[in-house]
């Protein structure tokens, strides 16, 4: 099963930034889990983006938006926030973040990241799943986290 993330979608096909905002608050409400307000521009600022963003692009805009310099530590504890809950997923080989359309789910799958227009697809698979999982206990290893990258071009931008 492919899922493709909402704010990852080409341009053609318009993310919907309300709707994954409003999915992390109802979240944070049902959990109990607080939005401070650099939460909520950081939040803003990935539900608004077209793609991926890095720490440093999102410090950016907040020094923008606020006028004033943001330290990079406040941005990471809350990026990590965001990804501790299932809201965001991190794409360790670009050091970036982006929303998870499917949140609160633990991302146990692979990123299909084109290399050429940015586009990050994200796939669950159980099958995957289960034989990375069991690959890790037979080398005596217990993940804490797991995602696949592939790299490569996707089907809007393959010859």
């Amino acid at each position: 099963m492919r899922k493709k993330t909402a704010s990852m979608r080409n341009a053609r096909l318009k993310p919907n930034p309300a709707g994954w905002r409003g999915q992390v608050e109802s979240a944070c409400a049902r959990q109990g889990l607080q939005l401070t307000a650099l939460r909520q521009q950081v939040l803003a600022i990935l539900a608004e983006s077209s793609g991926p963003l890095g720490a440093y692009a999102i410090i950016d805009r907040l020094s923008r938006l606020e006028g004033k310099p943001i330290a990079p530590p406040t941005v990471y504890r809350t990026l990590e926030f965001f990804l501790e809950h299932g809201f965001v997923y991190k794409i360790e080989s670009r050091n970036a973040y982006a929303p998870c359309e499917h949140i609160g789910h633990a991302h146990h799958g692979a990123l299909l990241l084109c290399e050429k227009c940015g586009r990050s697809d994200e796939i669950e698979d159980v099958k995957l799943d289960r034989l990375l999982q069991e690959a890790a206990a037979r080398a005596g290893f217990e993940p804490h986290r797991q995602m696949v990258e592939l790299v490569g071009l996707c089907r809007d931008c393959a010859p």
